[in-house]
């Protein structure tokens, strides 16, 4: 790699952890009280894909760890958002669904931080936020990959 890639690699990173950095920030000033991005992102991509979900399978998904997963389900069962049941075709795993609670508790994080994304958005213009799309799709394609 020449020193000109490795510069445009370095500040491409550099943007990206820099925007992860401040939107996670952001988020988690919007979000209801009590709720973490990650609890958030776990109920709404349960909301999305419906049906159930063994905890491996969302580990999978959110490219964390089991135990990762199963800290975040625990915390997301206590507050009552998630149903944990056995799976009856094999007794060492479990699967999960979003309860009524998880939902509501989703919908109303997604009602308090949509006007902050679509005021970023707006301030971005909607044509550069649809040519980004491609790019940042690529990245996280090309990170999965690298798994």
């Amino acid at each position: 790699m020449n020193d000109a890639s490795n510069s445009l690699a370095i500040a491409l990173f550099s943007e990206v952890l820099a925007a992860d950095q401040m939107i996670r920030n952001r988020l988690s000033r919007v979000m209801p009280k009590g709720m973490e991005i990650s609890h958030f992102s776990v109920l709404n991509h349960l909301a999305r894909v419906g049906g159930e979900r063994s905890p491996a399978q969302l580990a999978q998904a959110f490219h964390v760890t089991r135990g990762a997963m199963t800290n975040t389900l625990s915390k997301l069962e206590w507050a009552g958002y998630v149903h944990i049941r056995p799976d009856w075709d094999d007794a060492r795993r479990k699967m999960v669904t979003v309860s009524p609670a998880g939902r509501q508790a989703r919908d109303s994080a997604l009602s308090a931080i949509a006007p902050m994304i679509t005021e970023v958005v707006t301030r971005i213009g909607d044509d550069k936020v649809r040519a980004a799309l491609p790019v940042l799709r690529d990245l996280r394609a090309n990170m999965e990959d690298e798994r």
